[in-house]
């Protein structure tokens, strides 16, 4: 296919069960949160060129519709180490060298959302 088309960024839409609660927990993490002015129950979180969309839903069950995303920055084990430091709620792993090149560590959020967060081997 000889399409024109760029795409430039993507957005995740994460669902979350208490959308004050994830926006908070994120802005711990490092990442900026905002509400959103249109939808009381959707907000929007960035780092970066890292963006995350964040709907509050009801229905939201971890075990069954919890979402996952990976995350690449250039020092894991510095972002593990603010992550630990920021004492939220969930699993943190510890970072570890990966068969594809990758320094990498996951951290999975009371809302059952994994994030799996990646950096170039040194």
């Amino acid at each position: 296919m000889d399409s024109k088309v760029v795409f430039e960024a993507v957005a995740p839409v994460i669902p979350v069960r208490d959308l004050a609660a994830a926006l908070e927990r994120y802005r711990r993490l490092g990442f900026s949160a905002r509400q959103s002015e249109e939808d009381p129950r959707y907000g929007f979180v960035a780092r970066g060129s890292v963006s995350l969309h964040l709907t509050e839903w009801n229905e939201h069950d971890p075990a069954r519709t919890a979402a996952a995303v990976y995350i690449y920055v250039s020092d894991a084990d510095a972002l593990y180490a603010e992550w630990v430091a920021a004492d939220v709620t969930g699993r943190l792993g510890e970072p570890h060298d990966t068969p594809y090149g990758l320094r990498e560590f996951g951290y999975v959020d009371p809302d059952g959302t994994l994030h799996r967060v990646g950096s170039p081997m040194p």
